[in-house]
């Protein structure tokens, strides 16, 4: 029986009705050129009876936790009738951009090429650091020409390292996640050899000059998040060049933590809405 290699996040330990409805398995596949494979976590329903779509998971915490902190959010995605592959990346401080990314990348093309899904219901996912790995991916994949991606779903992303946003002056101190540790997460995920004037945009999306061609959007974004505004006006700028966008901020909602349950429930059924609407 499959175990995780690490104590999940408070509040996101499988259910029994998680552990009845979905296998879990890990493989390692193969990485980027000249680096190693990375493992990653399958979650599926049991007994699929035809093939699934993919949904590509980039999971949060700073650039620096492990994808067994979140099982519940994984297996909650495959219970939609999905299977999620959850991307264990290489994590800072050992490893910084663009490790990730390209460990992100390379996993969304092996599944792809080798898994028995449906390459047409294709959907990329992140929270929060894993939000700029979903962003990050979905440009590679126009750029290089990869596969074809139904919807990102990018929920309270990171994708702008320069931290000017109204919202993360305005919270500078903040429960779990302010403007403070946001700067300091960015400084050590890009390390001190990149050019802070031009960051490039696979590291930070809100970066992206171009962002025409790009697949369709759910954005999550949370009212007392420093992260709020980028989020936003990544989402404003993906309507200017022609990408269709759902956008939804969250009212009382800090980064991962809710002061107001209507509003999180709310957050909640709205992406687990447009997920099920993209693998339909």
């Amino acid at each position: 029986m499959f175990r995780l290699s690490v104590d999940p996040f408070p509040g996101q330990e499988l259910t029994a009705e998680m552990r009845s409805s979905v296998d879990i398995d890990e493989r390692l596949v193969p990485g980027p050129a000249d680096a190693p494979d990375v493992r990653v976590l399958l979650y599926a329903p049991k007994h699929p009876v035809s093939a699934l779509p993919l949904i590509l998971s980039m999971h949060g915490g700073g650039f620096g936790q492990r994808p067994d902190m979140f099982p519940a959010a994984d297996a909650r995605l495959a219970m939609l009738g999905a299977l999620v592959v959850s991307v264990d990346y290489r994590i800072v401080p050992d490893s910084r951009f663009p490790d990730a990314v390209e460990d992100c990348y390379s996993t969304l093309c092996w599944a792809v090429q080798e898994l028995p899904i449906d390459s047409q219901r294709v959907v990329l996912t992140g929270i929060s650091a894993g939000g700029a790995l979903a962003a990050a991916v979905a440009l590679v994949a126009r750029d290089r020409d990869g596969p074809d991606i139904r919807l990102q779903a990018l929920i309270i992303p990171v994708l702008d390292d320069r931290c000017e946003t109204p919202s993360m002056l305005q919270f500078e101190e903040a429960p779990l996640f302010g403007g403070r540790m946001a700067r300091q997460m960015w400084d050590t995920y890009l390390g001190p050899d990149i050019d802070r004037s031009h960051t490039p945009a696979y590291a930070a999306p809100g970066r992206a000059e171009d962002l025409g061609g790009l697949p369709p959007a759910f954005i999550q974004a949370g009212g007392l998040d420093p992260l709020r505004d980028e989020a936003i006006i990544y989402a404003q700028r993906l309507m200017a060049a022609g990408v269709s966008v759902e956008l939804y901020c969250a009212p009382a909602q800090h980064h991962g933590l809710s002061a107001d349950d209507r509003t999180a429930e709310q957050a909640a059924r709205l992406y687990y809405s447009a997920m099920g609407a993209a693998i339909s």
